[in-house]
């Protein structure tokens, strides 16, 4: 069952984290790491990752990592909203495959939206490199 098993430390964010993976970093410190969704389903979509927790979701993860993850992700939508100026912002967190999980290392989904955009499908196509590091350079700079 994908909402309970034994984490694998070769998960993309794990190599991510491990440096193995390049990814467009927003804010990173000692236990949380931000960056742009490579498959984002909005312009500006960026996720936060724990740095020491193994949980696969949030049945798992230890209180001490949530609230330092819940506390990064509210101030993250804070300069998402700042950079950006989208008409709203969904913080999604997803809990196995059935819920839409695809990467067993929990994760908080950070979308802005936009009046007549529409959302692109969850683990979609691919953006470009250049654009996700030039959006991560511009949120960075309102954290």
């Amino acid at each position: 069952m994908s909402l309970q098993g034994a984490y694998e430390a070769d998960n993309i964010f794990a190599r991510i984290i491990r440096g193995e993976i390049p990814s467009a970093k927003i804010y990173e410190d000692d236990d949380v790491l931000c960056f742009m969704d490579a498959f984002p389903q909005s312009k500006g979509h960026c996720l936060v990752i724990s740095k020491t927790s193994q949980a696969r979701n949030l049945l798992d993860v230890e209180a001490g990592v949530l609230a330092k993850l819940a506390a990064t992700t509210q101030r993250l939508a804070r300069a998402v909203v700042a950079a950006l100026n989208p008409d709203g912002v969904v913080i999604t967190q997803f809990n196995g495959a059935p819920a839409g999980q695809s990467v067993f290392h929990l994760h908080f989904h950070v979308i802005p939206r936009f009046d007549g955009a529409p959302l692109a499908r969850h683990g979609g196509g691919m953006a470009d490199a250049g654009e996700l590091k030039a959006l991560a350079a511009k949120i960075a700079a309102k954290l």
